[in-house]
């Protein structure tokens, strides 16, 4: 392919809008085209960087025993309801855009189709003897993010390959699980990205178990921790560690503190002389269930930690066995909206009387009340003593109430011990999420009623696993991975073209011949080569070979008069001065020997 017939416009500076350095880079290099917010063209070279990927990808679920399908876009809503998602994933902040068709029937674009996957199992498979059976596609994918932003890294449409898998027992999914798992390490390397897989929740997709595949990028939306000795990673929102040790209270015995503005913790320790995990700090949550109940929630923790809205979430709808609609901490202006007296916001005890429901419009009149495994532990702590500017301290759990349910609800933090090895230590990376794999169990067979005749002539649901890549959020994050200050350095399985020959003046008559030869031969020993052959500086031409980043870059100038070539490896900024042949020699080593 020659530079000229690639419509090519590159930017010299960095457009307004661009954040992060892989999305600059991918559109000043005209890699992709904005053409709504969070809506992206794939200029030519990108779309061959999209299906070099691809081509993986195919590849490696091949050898994983998969089926390669194309499931519609279109979704009708009673699918989706029938598993109790459709209002989750429409109403308030819900990412799928949906429609009405001709009929007044209610559609939407899919975001993810576990549903259709399974509706299509229940038609097709009927006995154990079809099991286990994975099917896969690649193929766009529609969220209607509030925020979009970062280029591809989270956009409104984007290209995704999603796996579902089908099974007659948990034992048969779970080596379907590491299968894939496998298979998507392999994918990653191929592909010459490092990743780091991590424990995971399986949010709004369900499941008993899921791993993510994150891309280390400072620039990345999700903390990960990684202990130190390699042995355990997770995002934050999973993360399980051991807290730092509570500092001992001095005092003695029970009493009351007058605290005057002092409603936050730091505020309480600065004035009081107290460290942070000598507290217990007590935060009100109202979690809406889908049976459309309120509950307020009375949580206690200790004054160092945060709560993980995450793992609360899951302890609510594991022990209530409900769906959570929302769940939020209450404020003021909701007291009002239900016609409820003040609550003391800043001195609450975990030993709030229920009676301050008392008269409540639509929620439950008595709290649940949970407590951290940090708080849990204190034996004595300072609290609030559920009047305004006051606090109590020396306080046991046996004096203010018992001690409530326990639970893991903390955010596991950088700096603290880990649960494997107590002598190890949590660090923080920041990453991006290119893959999701999830054990779903029979979450979607049950609710769809899809189901099988066991070897004892018994219908039972499916056991199902789902399986998922960002195609095109993976591309940016090579790019987010490997880059320097004068563009891309694209690995070279799934760089757009492997090598550049960059004349550096192509009127001149043995440059453009040169050229011209080594592009043919290039490209008949197979070699996917890119020829610049415009009619510019030869300043101009490096800087955009530099931009756009392809792996190797043969430079024919002055030398070509005695046949000699410079050979440039782009991630390196290593330069050889070679002869013709030798460089073809060169080149075809390395080539044949990074793809394996």
């Amino acid at each position: 392919m020659r530079v000229s017939r690639q419509l090519l416009v590159t930017l010299r500076e960095v457009p307004a809008d661009c954040e992060i350095a892989s999305h600059q880079l991918l559109v000043r290099g005209n890699f992709i085209r904005r053409v709504a917010s969070g809506i992206y063209a794939y200029m030519p070279m990108m779309w061959k960087v999209l299906k070099k990927i691809t081509c993986i990808v195919e590849e490696e679920m091949a050898a994983a025993d998969c089926l390669e399908t194309l499931l519609p876009q279109l979704h009708p809503s009673e699918l989706w309801e029938r598993t109790g998602r459709w209002e989750g994933y429409t109403q308030g902040e819900g990412i799928m855009f949906h429609l009405k068709d001709r009929q007044g029937r209610d559609l939407g674009l899919g975001p993810t189709h576990e549903e259709v996957a399974t509706s299509l199992a229940k038609e097709l498979i009927r006995s154990y003897k079809q099991l286990p059976v994975c099917i896969y596609q690649i193929q766009t994918k529609f969220r209607d993010e509030i925020r979009p932003r970062f280029g591809l890294m989270r956009s409104r449409e984007f290209i995704m390959k999603d796996a579902y898998s089908f099974h007659s027992n948990e034992k048969n999914l779970k080596e379907k699980y590491d299968v894939m798992n496998n298979a998507y390490r392999r994918i990653f390397a191929r592909c010459g990205i490092e990743t780091v897989a991590v424990d995971a929740d399986s949010g709004a997709i369900g499941g008993s178990a899921s791993q993510e595949f994150m891309v280390t990028a400072n620039s990345g939306e999700d903390l990960i921790l990684i202990s130190t000795d390699g042995l355990y990673a997770a995002n934050q929102e999973k993360a399980t560690s051991i807290a730092p040790e509570a500092k001992d209270l001095e005092y003695l015995e029970e009493s009351y503190i007058s605290t005057p503005n002092q409603n936050s913790i730091n505020e309480l320790c600065s004035k009081q002389d107290l460290d942070p995990s000598q507290i217990v700090k007590v935060i009100i949550y109202l979690a809406i269930f889908d049976d459309e109940t309120e509950q307020p929630i009375l949580i206690s923790i200790r004054g160092d930690q945060e709560v993980n809205d995450i793992k609360l979430s899951n302890f609510l709808e594991i022990n209530l066995n409900k769906k959570i609609v929302s769940l939020s901490t209450l404020s003021q202006e909701k007291l009002v909206s239900q016609g409820i007296k003040e609550i003391p916001f800043g001195s609450i005890g975990p030993d709030l009387k229920d009676l301050v429901l008392e008269g409540a419009k639509s929620w439950e009149n008595k709290f649940l009340r949970i407590a951290d495994h940090t708080a849990a532990d204190l034996k004595k702590f300072v609290c609030g003593s559920n009047k305004l500017n006051s606090h109590r301290i020396c306080i046991s759990w046996e004096s203010s109430g018992g001690l409530p349910q326990k639970a893991d609800i903390r955010k596991a933090n950088p700096g603290d011990r880990c649960v494997h090895d107590s002598k190890v230590r949590l660090i923080a990376k920041r990453g991006i999420e290119v893959g999701h794999i999830f054990q779903l169990g029979r979450k979607y067979s049950e609710a769809l009623e899809a189901n099988f005749t066991n070897e004892e002539g018994i219908n039972e649901p499916y056991w199902m696993g789902c399986y998922g890549i960002g195609i095109s959020r993976l591309a940016q994050a090579a790019v987010e991975q490997h880059h320097d200050d004068s563009g891309i350095c694209w690995p070279l399985a799934i760089a757009p073209f492997e090598v550049i020959i960059v004349p550096a003046n192509n009127t001149n008559e043995t440059q453009r011949k040169l050229s011209e030869q080594l592009y043919k031969n290039l490209l008949e020993v197979g070699i996917d080569v890119l020829l610049d052959d415009r009619d510019e500086r030869a300043g101009v031409k490096f800087k955009d070979a530099d931009l756009i980043g392809i792996p190797w870059r043969i430079v024919i100038g002055r030398d070509s008069e005695n046949g000699n070539v410079e050979l440039v490896e782009r991630a390196k900024k290593k330069t050889l001065l070679l002869s013709f042949e030798q460089a073809t020699q060169k080149l075809l080593e390395e080539i044949c020997l990074k793809k394996g």
